[in-house]
């Protein structure tokens, strides 16, 4: 009977990722836009600094790097991706990558609309765009993609070495995107950390949920 309501090792993780970052979001969300505005201090403390402190090579490697997590240049990363998941038959990842990152975007699309955030303002700006701030649709992005392209390399890394390189590699990105849209001037701090965690909680769905899809194909079930 116990073993009859036990949930699966992986319906647990995915649970309590999604809890976890469902819950930082909805805090960073109250103190830095609810009332108060807690973190509104710090947002912009951080923001004048760097901003203040901005310069060349970096700007340049910076924005390069910035552009290369647009939109079009995630569609061109997932697409490789995709091709060498094909190309492996590895169906269940696509599976994954398909249903985090396009979806995981136009789902930041819709929160920057709920929130309607006014970007950082400067008087001689690094880059100045159109849209809402929160949450930062590139940290979303890179959590999602290098999430699952973390997952997919963790579950092919033949010793622990190799696993912890892998996360390692994949926090060193998602963290590289992220100060580069602090940097440029586009995102406040707060921005930043929720798009992270909005995109941990996606992640976690997805995972889950094709990992899920498997495990029942695989067991016969319907």
């Amino acid at each position: 009977m116990r073993d009859s309501v036990r949930l699966p090792l992986h319906l647990v993780a995915g649970l309590v990722l999604l809890i976890a970052a469902a819950a930082v979001f909805q805090a960073i969300a109250g103190a830095a836009l609810g009332p108060g505005a807690r973190l509104a201090a710090l947002d912009i403390g951080v923001a004048q600094w760097l901003h203040t402190r901005a310069g060349e090579p970096l700007t340049s490697m910076l924005l390069a790097l910035s552009h290369l997590h647009s939109t079009p240049g995630i569609a061109f990363l997932s697409l490789l991706f995709a091709w060498h998941l094909w190309r492996r038959q590895a169906h269940y990842w696509m599976l994954t990558l398909l249903l985090a990152v396009p979806p995981g975007m136009l789902l930041n699309v819709l929160l920057k609309h709920s929130y309607q955030r006014a970007r950082p303002s400067f008087d001689a700006p690094l880059l100045s765009l159109p849209t809402y701030s929160f949450p930062s649709g590139h940290a979303l992005a890179a959590t999602v993609f290098y999430g699952v392209l973390a997952c997919y390399l963790w579950t092919r890394a033949r010793s622990a070495a190799q696993r912890a390189a892998v996360a390692v590699a994949a926090l060193l990105m998602v963290g590289l995107v992220a100060f580069s849209r602090l940097y440029l001037g586009v995102h406040f701090l707060t921005d930043v950390v929720a798009g992270v965690a909005e995109g941990l909680g996606w992640l976690a769905v997805c995972v889950t949920a094709v990992s899920s899809l498997r495990r029942h194909r695989e067991r016969g079930l319907p």
